[in-house]
């Protein structure tokens, strides 16, 4: 029987109960059920991460495609990804992997020391260090966590791409081996975090504000036809993200459809180029990805 790990960010209630703090979610999780994210199990009154050292995707990419366009330019990063996701989101690129279950999906077995030990070797070609992406990282928390501690050991640099979904105590934790982080900003109103993505705008801001003065930050916006491509939503969220900095990148990206929303048309380009003409009057670096 392979030896599961204790998750982090947990509190023990009575009849073997608990309740998951990593994200603002705080799942209520019975004896033998999982979290929303279904990879945080509780058994017995104690909570695992079922994807503690699964590993479903590893690729060596640059890092614009991260998108991360103002750090280390021109570089190379390695990328490795999990499976499962604290959101529910119809429009999900990566559904093959963030929507299913570690029981269903493909994984293979890796340590902390291997991964780092990959990266190290990819350095000759120009590799900078590891990427948590491709499903969400933050719900892979305990194996991030100790991978980005050896990994900044060791001299490589730590890049989160993520939802920012997070709870502050496990974000102010893991920040200090946090070098950049791509968030994203999925749309300025409450109503489509909670009908949409089933989650909380207000939490994701709260993330961006608190990484933004630890570490390099840039923001993703998938921008979707009728859901979030307002001028005055893209208005309130420029303004927002300058007041942090204006300096913030903003990449506003191209819908195609994806998953559950196959019915709704990609984004028109020239929805794009509005909206980055309105947000460039509060932020230096607007830029238009996936065309």
């Amino acid at each position: 029987m392979e030896k599961l790990k204790e998750a982090m960010y947990y509190e023990k209630l009575q009849d073997g109960n608990v309740r998951c703090v990593l994200c603002p979610h705080n799942c209520l999780i019975k004896p033998g059920a999982v979290g929303i994210c279904g990879v945080r199990k509780n058994t017995e009154g104690i909570l695992y991460s079922l994807i503690y050292g699964k590993v479903s995707s590893i690729a060596f990419d640059p890092i614009e495609k991260k998108p991360l366009y103002k750090f280390h330019p021109g570089t190379y990063i390695l990328s490795a990804g999990s499976v499962g996701c604290n959101f529910r989101c119809p429009f999900c690129q990566n559904y093959s992997i963030s929507m299913t279950s570690i029981e269903k999906a493909e994984t293979a077995d890796i340590t902390s020391e291997q991964l780092v030990g990959k990266a190290l070797s990819m350095v000759p070609q120009g590799n900078i260090g590891i990427a948590y992406t491709y499903n969400e990282p933050t719900i892979w928390y305990e194996f991030v966590y100790e991978t980005a501690k050896l990994a900044r050991e060791k001299g490589l640099l730590n890049v989160l791409v993520t939802n920012g979904f997070i709870n502050q105590e496990p974000l102010e934790n893991i920040l200090p081996y946090i070098d950049a982080m791509n968030i994203d900003l999925k749309g300025y109103s409450e109503s489509f975090y909670r009908d949409i993505a089933k989650g909380k705008l207000e939490s994701v801001k709260a993330t961006i504000s608190a990484a933004s003065k630890k570490c390099h930050v840039e923001v993703t916006t998938l921008v979707i036809p009728g859901l979030n491509d307002s001028p005055e939503e893209m208005r309130e969220m420029a303004s927002w993200l300058a007041s942090l900095s204006p300096d913030i990148p903003l990449h506003l990206s191209r819908f195609f459809p994806r998953y559950n929303m196959q019915d709704r048309p990609m984004t028109p380009l020239n929805t794009l180029t509005d909206l980055q003409s309105i947000a460039s009057e509060y932020l230096n670096n607007v830029y238009i990805g996936n065309v």
